[in-house]
């Protein structure tokens, strides 16, 4: 078996994803992806609707798996964890920002925020420290801390989704079309904060979108059509 490298966070090596829709009927939509991903690399993926890079995520993010090829998560071949191992590595090294942000709104920020490290078993620090720390970070002003989500902008929820990504200090931070639902000037804002996390912080931040635009602030930018990755 080819070594993996110490310095890479995401290995996968011809990885192919199936779905099954009938009996008869398979649709393809991951065809033989080969990529590495290192440690503290900002890096976009970016394809039209239906290129597969949802999929390509999913699979990243421990969220489904592929029909064949391996994945390695750092020094773990996710294909060989059960059920608890593969959340223990969700919970505590991977998080996730989509456009929709996902906050409850029956709940304040500070509450939206802390609810990763009620999840995450063995965290023994001060769930406040570690919530004030992750909204500083995220550049969200103080005195919207206590507020519910339907009181804020678009652009501070994304900043909320940010801060509850970042309060279990991941490895890897996923932001599935982070400015989907944003106009261009706050769009430009979320991504500024996600350069910032990567860069001051050395988070590996995977942006995956369809604008182009996110092209200019990266590391390097991966282009996937019809299943194919093109560097």
């Amino acid at each position: 078996m080819e070594a993996i490298s110490e310095n890479s966070i995401i290995t996968l090596k011809h990885v192919y994803k199936e779905f099954v829709l009938s009996k008869t009927v398979t649709a393809s939509v991951l065809h033989d992806i080969t990529l590495t991903i290192n440690k503290g690399e900002l890096v976009a993926i970016v394809g039209p609707s239906g290129s597969g890079k949802s999929t390509l995520m999913n699979i990243i993010g421990c969220l489904d798996t592929p029909t064949s090829g391996t994945y390695h998560f750092g020094s773990h071949n996710v294909g060989t964890l059960d059920d608890d191992a593969l959340a223990e590595l969700r919970s505590v090294a991977i998080s996730f920002i989509f456009q929709s942000f996902h906050l409850l709104q029956g709940k304040t920020v500070f509450q939206n925020v802390m609810l990763p490290l009620q999840y995450q078993q063995g965290f023994t620090g001060s769930y406040t420290e570690r919530v004030e720390e992750a909204l500083k970070e995220s550049a969200l002003p103080e005195d919207h801390w206590h507020h519910r989500p339907n009181q804020l902008s678009g652009g501070q929820r994304q900043r909320v989704a940010i801060a509850r990504a970042l309060v279990a200090h991941p490895e890897l931070l996923l932001a599935d079309e982070p400015t989907g639902n944003l106009d261009s000037k706050t769009g430009e804002s979320v991504l500024d904060a996600l350069t910032h996390l990567n860069k001051t912080f050395g988070t590996t931040v995977v942006i995956v979108t369809h604008d182009h635009a996110v092209e200019k602030l990266v590391d390097r930018t991966i282009t996937i059509k019809d299943g194919v990755i093109f560097e």
